[in-house]
């Protein structure tokens, strides 16, 4: 993740506390508190309003909210206490997304393969509910909408607080904003499909570009490494999206080609750091494809106007004797301001470490010797 963005708190955030009541105050202490009821919400009188509401409706998300509340009180009410306390520690330890993307080890960490493990039945259930939370035919109820608000309203707040209008996962892709009827699609930052309880968490939450969400990150398990030869994976850590404070990921390009009219993937290396960022990094480029897609952009048109741009201002400089354009050297000092004071607009973090390379070649220098050889010279270089 090439910056975090700044976290918006907003009304849709009481969906969460609603969550953690229900987890934390009804199912947990489920065991000994007698029957389900409308009563066991009575400490939480908005939650209660809408428990009430979706009683006396018919619409299909009321019944699969209530329906699966009082299905999973059941099954915890038959829980001995430290199966209790373990789903507990679990709940808080996928809810702290910080110390999660951290990988923390006092902070637990489940999947559903866990609670599968602990009870099946309960495990099943769990899974259905959590990945059905995030769902329009549940938000967009009006009594649960006229005490969370509504998640359009979340990315316009959002999107004015985040302006830099480009996805931070990749730096290359804009995304829609403030005045655009569409809104992209929220990431679960760490899978729906694969981690329970924080699936209308709005720190695991993050709008993506469709390249970034879709295409490439998927149900990828970002906390896990993939699996070994042998089916193995491990924790590791990765950026936290609203980290208070922001971190500079720098891209150094190197080629191993002059031809620039034919880069190829594999004329490109790229280096990341800073190295106390090293693991946060690979797991960045790994969950999305962040070295195919800058070596992709690099082999491309935009890539190739690049260095047009920078080889025009030289010609221009060379033809006029100084009295138009610039010499390479001057170009890529303004391009490497651009670059400083706004990396992410047109991708100038990227543009700049691939024009620092095509120079590191010698394409300027060389470029510069052809317009300055006599005509003769060139017709001779042209003829053999």
């Amino acid at each position: 993740m090439l910056f975090p963005y700044t976290y918006v708190p907003h009304s849709m955030e009481k969906m969460q506390g609603f969550i953690d009541f229900i987890f934390l105050d009804v199912w947990c202490k489920a065991p000994g508190a007698g029957p389900f009821g409308l009563h066991l919400f009575n400490a939480n009188p908005e939650l209660q309003e809408v428990v009430t509401a979706f009683h006396y409706s018919d619409a299909q998300g009321a019944n699969f909210f209530n329906g699966h509340v009082q299905n999973i009180h059941g099954l915890f009410a038959a829980l001995p206490p430290a199966q209790i306390g373990q789903l507990q520690a679990w709940y808080h330890g996928n809810n702290n997304l910080e110390q999660a993307c951290a990988n923390n080890p006092a902070s637990l960490l489940a999947r559903y393969a866990d609670l599968d493990a602990l009870a099946p039945e309960l495990g099943q259930q769990l899974a259905t509910f959590f990945k059905g939370l995030y769902s329009q035919s549940l938000l967009g109820l009006k009594a649960l909408r006229d005490k969370i608000g509504d998640i359009d309203d979340h990315y316009q707040a959002f999107v004015k607080a985040n302006a830099t209008g480009k996805c931070p996962f990749c730096g290359l892709s804009d995304l829609f904003g403030e005045y655009h009827s569409k809104r992209e699609a929220y990431d679960h930052y760490l899978p729906k499909a694969l981690y329970p309880f924080n699936s209308i968490n709005f720190r695991n939450l993050v709008p993506a570009c469709h390249h970034c969400n879709s295409s490439y990150k998927g149900s990828k398990d970002s906390a896990y490494t993939p699996k070994d030869p042998c089916s193995k994976q491990v924790r590791r850590k990765l950026f936290y999206p609203f980290a208070p404070h922001p971190w500079h990921v720098e891209v150094q390009v190197s080629l191993h080609s002059s031809a620039h009219e034919n880069l190829q993937p594999n004329d490109i290396t790229l280096d990341f750091g800073p190295p106390e960022f090293a693991e946060q990094i690979d797991t960045w480029k790994g969950v999305y494809g962040i070295e195919e897609r800058y070596r992709a952009k690099l082999c491309g048109e935009d890539a190739r106007d690049w260095l047009e741009q920078a080889l025009t201002q030289q010609r221009w400089h060379d033809e006029s004797q100084g009295a138009k354009g610039r010499p390479a050297s001057a170009y890529l000092q303004e391009i490497a301001e651009y670059a400083h004071e706004r990396p992410w607009a047109n991708a100038n973090f990227l543009k700049y470490g691939f024009l620092q390379a095509c120079a590191a070649t010698g394409m300027f220098q060389a470029a510069s010797r052809s317009l300055r050889a006599p005509q003769s010279e060139i017709a001779t270089r042209g003829s053999v």
